[in-house]
Order: C-alpha cells, then sequence, then structure tokens
C-alpha cells in the first residue's frame, strides 16, 4: 500500500534524548559537536521531544542547528506530557495533559524552544495507558493541528508494540516511532505492529536498536532496556557480536542496519551524545554486511528467517 506520509523520511536519523541530559549530562561544547558532526554525515532527522531534558533537547536544537549548518531539515517532537516550571523558572514536574488544549499548548511551547513556525511530525508520546483519552480528545486534537499546518504528520510514539498497534488499527496514523522493541535482541514488533503497517501503508521508524547501549558495547556495565543488563542478555550481545566479528562486520553495522531488512521500516533513529557516536553510526549504517552474515544470525535467532525470504 502506498505510505501515508506526505514525504519522504531519511534512512537515518538522531534521536536527541541524550542531548537533553539521558544517563549523564551533554555539555554545551558536546551538543554543538555532535550537531556539526550530523551535519557532515549529511543526517538531517531529528526526533526529540518536551520530556528530553526538560525541553533541553528541543531548545538546543533551536539554537544549535542552524549554526552547525545542517539543512532540508525533517523534525519530529512529541505530545502529551506538559512541562511545569518552577516558580524561579527552574524544571518542575512532567505531567500527562491528553485534553485539547494541553496538546496544543505542548506543541507551541516546543515549536518556542525549536524556533520554528510548524514540525514535520508529532508523535502522541507514551500513550499506553490512555486509550479513552487519545480516542476522546489527544487524536482529534492532533488532526486538527495538521489541518492547520502546524504539523506535517501525525504519529504515535510507543515502546510497546502491541498498544501501539491497536493505535494503528484504530486510528488514521501517518507514522510510528517504535523503540527497542525491533532489534536484534528484540522481535515483539515483527509479531503484529510491522505487518499492520505494511498494510495500511502506515511508516515506521525505529529507536532502539542497541537497546540503550548493550549492542553497542556488549559488557558488564551497560545498559539493556535502560536496566542494568541480565546476564543471559549480556551472553546474547556478546554471541552476536562473535558471529559479526567472522565476518569482520562491527557489531553496530549490524544493529543499525537489522530492522531495514523489513519493508515497513522507512527510518532508524539512533541516540548521539558527541560528535564520535554521530560519525561511528553513520558509518555503521554504511558498512556493508554481507548475506551470509544475515543467514549465520538467522541461524542463531537473532534475525527472524521470514525477513531474508522476502
Amino acid at each position: 500500500m502506498t505510505n501515508r506520509l506526505p514525504f519522504a523520511l531519511p534512512r537515518l536519523g538522531i534521536g536527541t534524548a541524550p542531548l537533553g541530559g539521558l544517563f549523564e549530562e551533554v555539555t554545551e561544547e558536546d551538543a554543538s559537536a555532535t550537531l556539526k558532526a550530523a551535519a557532515e554525515a549529511g543526517i538531517t532527522y531529528f526526533d526529540t521531544a518536551p520530556r528530553y531534558g526538560h525541553g533541553q533537547a528541543e531548545e538546543r536544537l533551536g539554537r544549535l542547528l542552524g549554526p552547525a549548518g545542517v539543512t532540508d531539515l525533517v523534525i519530529s517532537t512529541k505530545t502529551g506530557w506538559l512541562l511545569r516550571p518552577r516558580p524561579d523558572g527552574s524544571p518542575g514536574e512532567v505531567i500527562t495533559d491528553w485534553t485539547e488544549r494541553g496538546i496544543r499548548a505542548s506543541l507551541e511551547s516546543s515549536l518556542t524552544r525549536l524556533g520554528r513556525d510548524s514540525v514535520d511530525i508529532l508523535y502522541l508520546h507514551d500513550p499506553d495507558d490512555y486509550p479513552d483519552e487519545i480516542r476522546r480528545t489527544a487524536y482529534p486534537a492532533v488532526r486538527g493541528l495538521r489541518d492547520e499546518g502546524l504539523i506535517r504528520a501525525i504519529g504515535f510514539g510507543m515502546n510497546h508494540s502491541e498498544q501501539l498497534a491497536a493505535y494503528v488499527e484504530e486510528f488514521e496514523v501517518d507514522v510510528v516511532l517504535i523503540a527497542g522493541r525491533f532489534s536484534l535482541l528484540d522481535h515483539e514488533a515483527l509479531t503484529t505492529l510491522l505487518p499492520l503497517c505494511e498494510r495500511t501503508g502506515t511508516a515506521v521508524v525505529v529507536g532502539g536498536v542497541f537497546n540503550t547501549g548493550l549492542l553497542a558495547d556488549p559488557s558488564p556495565e551497560a545498559m539493556f532496556n535502560y536496566r542494568p543488563v541480565p546476564s543471559e542478555a549480556l551472553e546474547r550481545a556478546r554471541r552476536c557480536r562473535a558471529l559479526c566479528a567472522e565476518f569482520d562486520v562491527p557489531l553496530t553495522a549490524a544493529a543499525v542496519q537489522f530492522p531495514y531488512l523489513h519493508p515497513a521500516v522507512d527510518s532508524v533513529v539512533v541516540g548521539c551524545r558527541s560528535a564520535a557516536e554521530v560519525t561511528a553510526n553513520a558509518a555503521a549504517a554504511r558498512f556493508p554486511v554481507p548475506d551470509e552474515l544475515w543467514r549465520r544470525l538467522a541461524e542463531a535467532g537473532f534475525v527472524p528467517g521470514e525477513l531474508l525470504s522476502r
């Protein structure tokens, strides 16, 4: 089916949660260098959200993308959560708000931080437990924002593929962002979500291809799905790395390119906190991965066999 998205998504994008201080702070200098490296690598898609550092990631994009030399931008941000600053202006609590007023206020605040009049994609952010609110107010609100030209496309961004698939089934959705559920270590999205998106023409962006870092560096200190890595997951990641090494392919290359094996996937976004990470991930996306390695990974259970028979 024809893709519903009214524009083409770049194959590789940058996720900006690290620029908002996820796990550790990123200096202004490193944030600037990260975006300059993205410009040099030809990366033009940036995914952000108000929750990333209480607006810091959006604000940094707004200030630093222009000087970095990034042009022909594609920007996605998210809504459903409002930032409530303290009286002194410092970051306060983050609250859910799926009302029409809340959705609009969230987007308007994001546009101010980004220094833009519109964004390309607005995702409803982690609405797992709010189907009634999505149905009554949030989805109609984002459709209205699209009609006004403040956004070009409507999406849902989530970490759980089954609920995300339910939303795709119920609503007319241009694009979805699924994080952590379609990687060499986790094939959950293949069960329902990806076949459904292929049928409906819903574009798919895949995040979390390293499962919070484990597939970038399989070490005991790594994180796995935002938590300390379990021994079983560490062993699997190391086995996957060893198979890649037999073909002189970095594990990161297989991890970044794995989602493209499914035809519903349009783009992969990788979180980067430094220029070195941008350069490394851009190289990983280009690194030649032989068909024989994919077959070996399939035999070991890291790649579903059905992806190789297409």
